[in-house]
């Protein structure tokens, strides 16, 4: 069991790696588009995330009064969760590749 915990968070490692080095090319090439789709699909998680914590929480992390509504830190959060779901997709088909053994 601790062997295939091991071995996903090996995967997930790396698919948060691959994740920001698109993310960087993505920039560099000025894909700037695919960008804001994939800021987009992270909103939803974003969302969930500034309602169910407290504010408190999001006070004392970002540093700004009323975070939850803070255009930025939704943003900011919004691409951090687009990238942590893409470095799980990724980590899902790197573990199913080398995890099964």
């Amino acid at each position: 069991m601790l062997s295939k915990w091991l071995s996903f968070t090996g995967c997930f490692v790396l698919g948060l790696v691959l994740a920001l080095i698109t993310l960087v090319a993505l920039m560099f090439c000025g894909q700037f588009e695919l960008i804001k789709l994939l800021q987009l699909s992270g909103q939803p998680l974003a969302q969930v995330a500034l309602v169910v914590l407290p504010d408190g929480f999001w006070q004392s992390l970002s540093g700004t009064l009323d975070a939850a509504h803070n255009p930025h830190v939704r943003s900011f959060l919004s691409l951090c969760a687009a990238l942590g779901q893409l470095g799980l997709l990724l980590a899902a088909g790197f573990y199913r590749l080398w995890g099964r053994s």
